[in-house]
């Protein structure tokens, strides 16, 4: 594991927290490296219930880090050559590796929860977006930034945010790259709630999902990221049924019914 993100496991929620606090967790390829290893680590670890992800020092993470992704190009500076060498990695799937740093988090199979505090930009934002929950600071300062730079979000953004905003709230700060708090981003639909200690907040919230039964919560994020990409009607209730199906008279599902109907705390098996 780079020292660019540490995971720390408190028990069944996995802690992963950007860790660049001198540069306020600026993005540079060894930090893309990193969030998409720890992304899959979380991910194959099927002791893992919840997922808390936050910034090391005084900020979420101020998104690109020009400067060493200059000291990349060839001699003569090439802006073509920068963008190559930062999209490469040979990763299988779609997504290229700049993207995975956002979109990893969505594929992983439980619950993320995202706190956010100080600067969330560009970048930074992106890698927000792909988290299930994002808990705020209300004095966070959350922007598409990439206009500023005469860029357009390309970290999987267009494929996160456009199902937390209103398309021409997506527009308007795509195209002024403007800066908004984190009570705005909540009124905005940017981010779930605010909180004075949002990573105290993601922490217990994850705690509390981590208590339900991890394979109904895997079937609930496998639903609801899947759901809001299919159209057909037909398609999305068959998949509710056959992820039910799978969970009724489960072991992990007569638990939380016995656990319910005793008034005690459940004991769930981890998915095999």
């Amino acid at each position: 594991m780079s020292d660019r993100v540490t995971i720390t496991m408190n028990g069944p929620v996995a802690d992963v927290r950007l860790s660049r606090p001198d540069k306020l967790n600026a993005l540079d390829r060894p930090m893309f490296d990193a969030l998409v290893d720890a992304g899959r680590r979380v991910g194959a670890d099927r002791s893992v219930r919840a997922v808390v992800l936050s910034g090391e020092g005084r900020a979420f993470s101020a998104g690109l880090d020009f400067a060493s992704f200059a000291a990349m190009g060839d001699s003569d500076g090439s802006a073509r050559s920068l963008f190559e060498r930062s999209m490469d990695g040979g990763h299988a799937g779609p997504a290229n590796l700049a993207q995975l740093c956002g979109y990893v988090w969505t594929q992983v199979p439980v619950p993320v929860i995202v706190a956010v505090h100080g600067v969330c930009y560009g970048g930074g934002l992106q890698i927000a977006a792909g988290g299930d929950i994002r808990i705020v600071h209300p004095d966070a300062k959350l922007s598409v930034r990439e206009m500023m730079w005469g860029l357009i979000p390309d970290m999987s953004g267009t494929r996160t945010l456009r199902h937390l905003l209103r398309q021409d709230v997506f527009k308007e700060l795509t195209y002024t790259a403007r800066v908004v708090s984190g009570t705005e981003a909540v009124a905005l639909g940017l981010a779930t709630r605010c909180d004075g200690d949002p990573y105290a907040a993601a922490t217990a919230l994850a705690e509390e999902i981590a208590a339900k039964s991890p394979h109904a919560m895997r079937a609930a994020k496998t639903l609801l990221e899947r759901a809001y990409l299919i159209d057909d009607e037909r398609e999305g209730l068959q998949l509710e049924e056959d992820l039910q199906r799978k969970l009724i008279g489960s072991p992990n599902q007569l638990e939380a019914v016995s656990a319910n109907m005793q008034k005690r705390a459940p004991v769930f098996a981890d998915p095999e």
